[in-house]
């Protein structure tokens, strides 16, 4: 194994170590890795030395390393396994990956693995796969440590004690509390337990924490763990008996994920994930359903400038300001696109608010619209010493950002209400629009003061 463990781009001594089935070194430079270098590493390895190097490690292990690593490859990676293999992994996983997993996987290949489990844990990963993936009970863990009230203090000692193989994966913070009928009543802190006197009852201890109903949103558990310096809260069913808890690096995780996912769909990535290890055809097809869908939108945005013509022929000039009029209001709208989806996010703001958001918008959109505009019609006029040209490209960059800005707040609200992904769909058509309203805008007001234009 090489010295330093920061040598782990040597990827032909992996390759070899894996081809010689040299399990020792291999655990304990996996055991020594960080994260991103076991991503690294599994990135760039080819799927047979993947699938290989798994089967060469302790299950528990290979459980770490495939949540440690992106998604889409721990889903295929998987795939290509052996069921009984899979399935030793599988049953390594915290409840909230398993769920994770099996929605990702296809259904012949999560039944498969379902059907080799215990009954009983079956039974609760199928309860679990029904949640919202971005609600409590999609997020929520069921190992957790949940004992009765009337335990005392030594009996919540000797539970631990007892239960230590069980329980030493758990991310241990708190005892949840529950009375005979699994009713959640809230939390002991282990530091508490430790302190305490032998023969006090858990109820004398109990910190009455915050819970969440299973339905609860991603949006409101990230808001409350930002607020509430918390591990990790219980959540609750209707009768508000307990059922999992979610933990606050997952929600955090999650949330960090979902506002990634928004960002490349913004982009035009569709299905929000793009690894560059995935097949080349997947990639170029999750690129181009937008790029092409765009080259029409460019195509209607284009057909301003051909209606007009005539009129950038006698005013050559235009063709400078032409880009920056409409990349300006892009921006503008972009800003204004980025600042709605963030609201939505977090649960800030809702669909119905439309109007008033427009009007917030309106008075932002106005005012760097009259600056924006100012500045480009001084320049205009500076350059070419025509202030009527400067009162052209001026005004009709003060509109256009007066529309952008607006339609930019108020864009992913109306597609959000019609149940549309606004981070796919709000980047390309405020664009069009921006593009298309600009170049009219532009065109239109030098046609008309065309006589004041001529020359230029």
């Amino acid at each position: 194994m090489p010295n330093d463990i920061r040598l782990l781009t040597d990827l032909e001594w992996i390759k070899l170590q894996i081809k010689q089935q040299n399990t020792e070194d291999l655990e304990d430079l996996c055991r020594e890795a960080n994260a991103r270098e076991l991503a690294f590493i599994m990135s760039h390895l080819n799927m047979d030395d993947r699938v290989a190097l798994l089967n060469l490690l302790p299950s528990e292990l290979g459980a770490d390393i495939l949540q440690d690593i992106p998604d889409a490859h721990t889903t295929d990676i998987i795939s290509e396994m052996e069921v009984a293999d899979a399935v030793a992994i599988f049953n390594e996983m915290e409840s909230d990956e398993q769920v994770d997993l099996i929605i990702d996987l296809e259904d012949n290949e999560a039944e498969a693995i379902l059907s080799e489990l215990d009954e009983e844990d079956a039974a609760e990963v199928r309860r679990l796969v029904e949640y919202d993936p971005d609600s409590a009970g999609g997020l929520m863990v069921t190992e957790y440590i949940s004992l009765p009230d009337d335990y005392t203090v030594q009996d919540a000692v000797v539970n631990v004690k007892a239960n230590q193989d069980e329980y030493e994966d758990y991310q241990i913070k708190y005892l949840y509390v529950t009375d005979q009928h699994n009713t959640f009543l809230g939390i002991v802190e282990m530091y508490d337990l430790i302190l305490a006197e032998p023969n006090r009852l858990l109820k004398e201890l109990l910190s009455h924490a915050k819970s969440f109903p299973v339905h609860v949103s991603l949006d409101d558990l990230v808001g409350f763990f930002e607020a509430h310096d918390y591990r990790g809260v219980a959540v609750i069913d209707e009768k508000g008996k307990m059922l999992g808890v979610v933990l606050r690096q997952d929600a955090l995780l999650a949330n960090s994920e979902k506002l990634t996912k928004e960002h490349l769909e913004s982009q035009g990535i569709v299905g929000g994930e793009e690894l560059r290890t995935m097949p080349v055809w997947l990639r170029s097809k999750r690129r181009l359903s937008w790029l092409s869908v765009n080259i029409f939108l460019n195509i209607i945005a284009a057909s301003v400038i051909a209606f007009h013509q005539d009129t950038l022929t006698s005013v050559i000039a235009l063709a400078v300001f032409l880009p920056i009029i409409s990349d300006m209001s892009g921006c503008s709208g972009n800003q204004a696109v980025a600042v709605s989806m963030r609201e939505l996010s977090v649960g800030t703001v809702r669909p119905r608010e439309v109007f008033t958001v427009l009007w917030q918008e309106l008075s932002v959109g106005l005012i760097n619209g009259l600056v924006l505009g100012l500045l480009i019609g001084i320049a205009a006029f500076l350059w070419k010493g025509n202030v009527f040209l400067g009162m052209v490209v001026g005004g009709a960059l003060m509109l256009n950002t007066l529309v952008a800005v607006s339609l930019g707040g108020t864009l992913p609200l109306i597609l959000k209400g019609f149940d549309i992904d606004p981070a796919l769909a709000s980047g390309p058509i405020l664009t069009t629009i921006t593009d298309m309203l600009g170049f009219f805008l532009t065109l239109t007001f030098a046609a008309l003061a065309l006589s004041h234009l001529g020359g230029i």
